[in-house]
């Protein structure tokens, strides 16, 4: 068995302190300090400076599918034919998602 010599150690005063309606006691005590509160409205509240990009344009260049690529036909990714891994009934599918 390991052994965290880093962590603190308790005393035997300590641990008969620890009694099951202490702690029964103090769990109940945090939790009736915990507050629900809505993920999604606390983010829309929460904005990174500069971080409008309503006026930005992406501009990307599409090359066709290359002689030495593939389509898979379970992620529809194209790969290099390296990546190739099982090719049934005209089904190629890549290396990952063949794992």
């Amino acid at each position: 068995m390991a052994t965290d010599y880093d962590a603190p150690r308790k005393t035997e005063e300590d641990l008969s302190e620890d009694s099951l309606e202490e702690l029964k006691a103090r769990r109940s005590d945090k939790s009736s300090g915990v507050v629900d509160e809505d993920e999604t409205e606390a983010a829309e509240g929460f904005e990174l400076p500069g971080a409008d990009l309503s006026g930005e344009e992406l501009s990307v260049r599409v090359l066709p599918r290359q002689a030495d690529e593939f389509t898979c036909s379970s992620c529809f990714l194209v790969h290099h034919r390296s990546q190739l891994a099982v090719e049934k009934d005209g089904k190629q599918i890549c290396s990952e998602c063949a794992a």
